[in-house]
């Protein structure tokens, strides 16, 4: 079909008619997301954006009262009907489009509405500006600060604001929101799974041609920003091999709590999270402030013996507690800890959980993105503290991805013996998909 035969032919259906007596919303907007599913699926990508240019923004540039305004008739006094229906179809052809690889015309789609421009118009026409007023606003709204994300995901994250590094964890979040429709959330969980992957490949790559002979142009670039200390933090995470791996120590946690009561599981969640934890004032901090909330949560089901239910309920909560309890400002402990200056020692408790429950990963990566929204407020060298904790974050749960598998091979002899504290000069550090 044609631009010149698509264009408008919404113009043609009931649902658009002004003289449409007691318009039932609910099946206008149903009516409304088959239009865009339809058309996203039959015709080109240009077409439907001019397609969604007429029905969203062409009638709010009308001057004359006479000339129908539309959708915007539909969700007369009702703003917030508007915006969702407004935010469904974005996401309709969003989805459809990221899917097929067009992703040109996901920023075309967010260009198209962030440019719009509202026209002077005569204050008699005070309908029209009620509803230029609406979509200004959906613009300003973060609504639209999480559309933005998929138009710019692939972008250089070099550029801009320290945040744009970490979209993976912002998209995330959309996935676990029940405000968001169906289409975001697909397309949510793609791009962020495509990100992920993105940065473990990257970080695979480089630390393997990093500790090559090959020429410097040949490497690949260091996907995090820590610099060349990425490769001693990479070195120090995965020492942890063997008998006394974190997997290896989760599976026994896991073994030895099958039956025991709720109460009991709590107690023995602490000390298994503070086990082996070397720094002194860290443990004695982590097991007193989660002791304190931990045992006093939920005791009616103190006498149950534990299961899937109560398992992630509980580390949830225990996410919550160590990063951000209302999903807007970091937890105490969280603060707390981090003023310790040990960023990866709250990083390996974290990782801990997610071993004895992945289930508890999305709530995690959420939780995340709420303390990444609280610091984006503040320049990058105010809250250098705060990144550095999401590199180290991202990099350990690359390490333990589940398709990525990285060893260290000894290579240099110590000199001394006795020697037992870990050299990681002494080794070099290898990565391979798993099989």
């Amino acid at each position: 079909m044609t631009v010149h035969s698509l264009q408008n032919i919404h113009i043609n259906l009931p649902i658009f008619k002004s003289n449409v007596k007691k318009i039932d919303v609910h099946l206008v907007q149903e009516k409304l997301y088959s239009f865009f599913i339809e058309i996203v699926n039959k015709y080109a990508p240009e077409d439907v954006l001019i397609e969604f240019k007429s029905v969203f923004l062409d009638c709010l540039v009308l001057k004359k009262l006479d000339l129908t305004l539309g959708i915007y008739d539909v969700f007369i006094d009702n703003e917030q009907n508007f915006r969702n229906t407004l935010k469904r179809c974005c996401y309709i052809l969003v989805n459809n489009w990221e899917s097929n690889r067009k992703h040109k015309y996901t920023q075309a789609l967010i260009e198209l509405i962030d440019n719009y421009k509202s026209t002077a118009i005569d204050y008699k026409y005070k309908k029209i500006t009620i509803f230029q007023t609406w979509l200004y606003n959906f613009i300003q709204s973060q609504d639209f600060q999480e559309l933005k994300l998929f138009a710019y995901k692939n972008e250089n994250k070099a550029d801009g604001h320290w945040v744009n590094r970490y979209t993976s964890y912002l998209l995330a979040a959309q996935v676990l929101d029940k405000k968001n429709p169906k289409e975001q959330k697909e397309a949510a969980k793609k791009a962020s799974k495509q990100l992920k992957d993105k940065f473990k490949f990257e970080l695979a790559m480089y630390v393997a041609r990093s500790q090559s002979n090959a020429s410097s142009q040949t490497r690949y670039r260091n996907p995090s920003v820590l610099g060349d200390d990425i490769l001693r933090l990479i070195k120090a995470i995965v020492v942890r091999k063997g008998v006394f791996s974190y997997d290896n120590i989760a599976n026994i946690f896991l073994k030895q709590t099958q039956n025991q009561t709720f109460k009991d599981f709590k107690e023995s969640l602490v000390r298994y999270l503070i086990f082996s934890v070397q720094q002194p004032k860290f443990v004695e901090t982590l097991q007193q402030q989660l002791s304190e909330k931990l045992l006093i949560w939920k005791p009616e089901c103190n006498d149950v013996i534990i299961n899937k239910y109560l398992l992630l309920r509980t580390c949830n909560r225990m996410i919550d507690f160590l990063t951000t309890e209302n999903s807007v400002q970091p937890s105490s402990l969280f603060v707390l800890l981090l003023s310790q200056g040990h960023p990866l020692t709250l990083v390996i408790v974290l990782l801990k959980i997610i071993l004895i429950c992945k289930h508890s990963r999305s709530h995690l990566e959420s939780r995340i993105a709420h303390l990444i929204r609280y610091y984006d407020r503040y320049s990058e060298a105010e809250c250098q503290w705060f990144i550095n904790f999401i590199e180290i974050f991202n990099i350990t749960f690359a390490i333990y991805a589940e398709n990525v598998e990285y060893n260290l091979i000894k290579v240099e002899e110590t000199e001394k013996a006795h020697e037992v504290e870990f050299d990681p000069n002494a080794y070099r550090v290898f990565s391979q998909l798993k099989r």
